[in-house]
């Protein structure tokens, strides 16, 4: 078994915002932990922690290059 840093949900972001560059709020990793999309969590004890391994896959998941604007992803418009 590797030891590998784990990190509290506002260090995790801290750590997104730092080491990726990618805009990162603890209040967002907790709401993705909730319904989903999030980066994998382990539990030790009642906490929930992050691995470097899980934030930088994660990341890398949701990274994707465009050359123009017509290659962004389209947001989806719920219907009122």
């Amino acid at each position: 078994m590797t030891k590998e840093k784990l990190y509290r949900r506002s260090d995790a972001a801290a750590y997104v915002r730092e080491v990726h560059h990618v805009p990162c709020a603890a209040s967002t990793l907790a709401k993705m932990h909730t319904v989903g999309g999030g980066p994998e969590v382990t539990y030790v004890g009642r906490w929930p922690l992050y691995s470097e391994s899980a934030l930088d896959t994660w990341v890398a998941a949701k990274t994707r290059i465009a050359r123009n604007t017509s290659e962004r992803p389209r947001q989806l418009i719920a219907a009122e």
